[in-house]
């Protein structure tokens, strides 16, 4: 899973990126137009592998993971003519979008619009994402309806059938409405899959507050699906994220902190795309691994590996809340509470599973 992290000039994206991936990358004003990208992989925090890990004595922990790419260059104005070849294939091809929208003040860091207004910032560049997703629609159709001039009666059936889901999509946007927000069936979601059109993509909202938190800093209004929001003071948690377990655990602990924000927000990404982990534990390792919500216990077993899932059998499941209250999977099994489930089963967050294949 890959997510972008946009946002406006100076809002804060590259010290977001150090706070979520313990990097130390240098922050500094980015002019617009300034195509810069940076890329880390990062686990998921997962108490439930800890503690799995603990109960089979596992040698490894695997927990599920993050890829962040961090995108400088994105401003008002961006979307006028249609974005940079490169930049738009950056963002295409990610699953969905951190946006960071500033919410601190700094006399050493100056907002490029010379004051501090959330709910402006976070306008400016959702409009900029429905411009460019407008224009490729619109020089798509034209291509589509030249072509159904030129060949008529002859023209592909995926060409006539596209003309009318992007006319679809097209009125849409017209009331500057993100294409995330729009209804589509499975099918109509299969044949855009190619397109990456930006503001289809998930977004977390994330407020970049200063050292001095105002609650009018915490919360934009937004009304679009497939969104989420949380407020986190990134360059706090950047400077934290340079110190050790031990340090961090002190600092935390002086100050009342049982869990740093950078931390939801890596779980918040996670559930940002509708995948979520089952998990696997034994003495050589527990591992987390990543699903689509809803997948069935087939596509479950693809995920481990393509020998398991054509040998399927069944698949032994337990819960993760009743390994813990039962104390091992010898006591699970002894009062019979493991289940045995079909290939069809659909798979919830957090089952204890085992497959057991032919081959």
């Amino acid at each position: 899973m890959r997510l972008a992290i946009i946002g406006l000039p100076n809002s804060g994206k590259t010290t977001l990126f150090n706070a979520l991936t313990g990097g130390n990358i240098a922050t500094s004003a980015v002019s617009s137009g300034q195509f810069e990208i940076n890329t880390a992989i990062v686990n998921v925090p997962d108490e439930r592998i800890d503690r799995l890990a603990e109960m089979y004595e596992s040698k490894k922990k695997v927990y599920a993971t993050i890829t962040y790419t961090d995108i400088g260059g994105l401003d008002k104005g961006i979307g006028k003519g249609g974005m940079p070849g490169p930049m738009r294939t950056a963002l295409a091809q990610v699953d969905g979008f951190v946006h960071v929208i500033r919410a601190f003040r700094s006399d050493t860091v100056p907002h490029p619009y010379h004051s501090v207004d959330p709910q402006r910032d976070l306008e400016i560049l959702d409009s900029e994402l429905l411009l460019i997703d407008t224009l490729a629609v619109e020089t798509r159709l034209e291509r589509l309806h030249h072509e159904l001039r030129v060949k008529g009666k002859r023209a592909e059936q995926g060409v006539i059938d596209e003309v009318p889901l992007l006319e679809k999509l097209q009125a849409h946007l017209a009331q500057e409405k993100p294409l995330r927000d729009l209804d589509l069936t499975a099918e109509e979601k299969k044949k855009l899959g190619g397109y990456g059109f930006l503001t289809m993509k998930p977004v977390l909202i994330v407020l970049n507050l200063g050292d001095e938190v105002k609650e009018s800093d915490k919360r934009v209004t937004f009304s679009y699906r497939r969104a989420k929001q949380i407020a986190i003071q990134a360059a706090l948690e950047a400077e934290l994220a340079q110190l050790s377990p031990e340090d961090a655990a002190v600092f935390m602990e002086e100050y009342g902190v049982t869990e740093l924000s950078a931390a939801q927000v890596i779980r918040l990404s996670y559930e940002l795309v509708g995948i979520h982990s089952f998990l696997t534990a034994g003495e050589k390792e527990t591992r987390a691994w990543s699903i689509p919500i809803g997948a069935t216990a087939f596509e479950a077993a693809g995920a481990i590996h393509s020998d398991i899932q054509q040998g399927f059998i069944r698949a032994e499941v337990i819960p993760y809340h009743v390994l813990m209250e039962a104390g091992s999977e010898k006591a699970v099994k002894a009062a019979g509470k493991m289940r045995l489930e079909s290939k069809d089963y659909v798979v919830q967050d957090g089952d204890v599973m085992v497959f057991r294949h032919s081959g």
